[in-house]
């Protein structure tokens, strides 16, 4: 995933839960603290510069794989999620992985939809690396493409509609 650049992340996710509250399992000292937010959201601010958009019963767990005190990936299990992260030069790209797929970018405006057993992942904004979960060959999406990830099957690269793109942003009151 070298060379895969841009203005900041958006990540966007969900599985099919509808009620309770956003809940985070954050790594020991990863830096964070919540806030509550617009439309029953809550905001994760990182001192790294990561910000978390969760919709109201979200499940997701902040990760510190490199252990160094800041999140470098979310492991994603309900509901959506809008990670902002800022661009930074070389090192390993920040990761959402969800059951099925694997987002990761250096810095971009992306969305992931995780919903029963198919993972779609959409660019807004710049270039985003997926792969299955379980890896294999993966794609590049540009702005405005989009990829559906299921156990099986080629990975296809489609446009995504303005429908679909507004009806996952108003999850998270955008």
């Amino acid at each position: 995933m070298r060379g895969i650049a841009g203005a900041g992340i958006f990540a966007l996710a969900w599985l099919l839960q509808s009620t309770g509250t956003a809940s985070a399992q954050p790594a020991a000292n990863a830096g964070c603290t919540a806030s509550p937010a617009a439309a029953g959201t809550q905001v994760w601010r990182c001192d790294n510069g990561i910000t978390i958009v969760a919709e109201n019963g979200a499940r997701f767990e902040l990760k510190d794989a490199n252990r160094d005190g800041h999140i470098d990936s979310v492991e994603l299990s309900s509901k959506a999620l809008l990670v902002e992260v800022p661009k930074k030069p070389g090192g390993n790209p920040f990761r959402v992985l969800t059951p099925q797929a694997i987002a990761a970018v250096r810095g971009t405006k992306w969305a992931v939809d995780v919903a029963e057993a198919k993972t779609s992942v959409f660019v807004a904004d710049g270039r985003v690396g997926v792969t299955r979960r379980s890896r294999g060959r993966g794609v590049v999406l540009g702005p405005g493409e989009g990829v559906d990830v299921e156990a099986t099957g080629p990975l296809t690269v489609k446009t995504w509609g303005q429908p679909r793109v507004d009806a996952l942003m108003a999850r998270l009151g955008q």
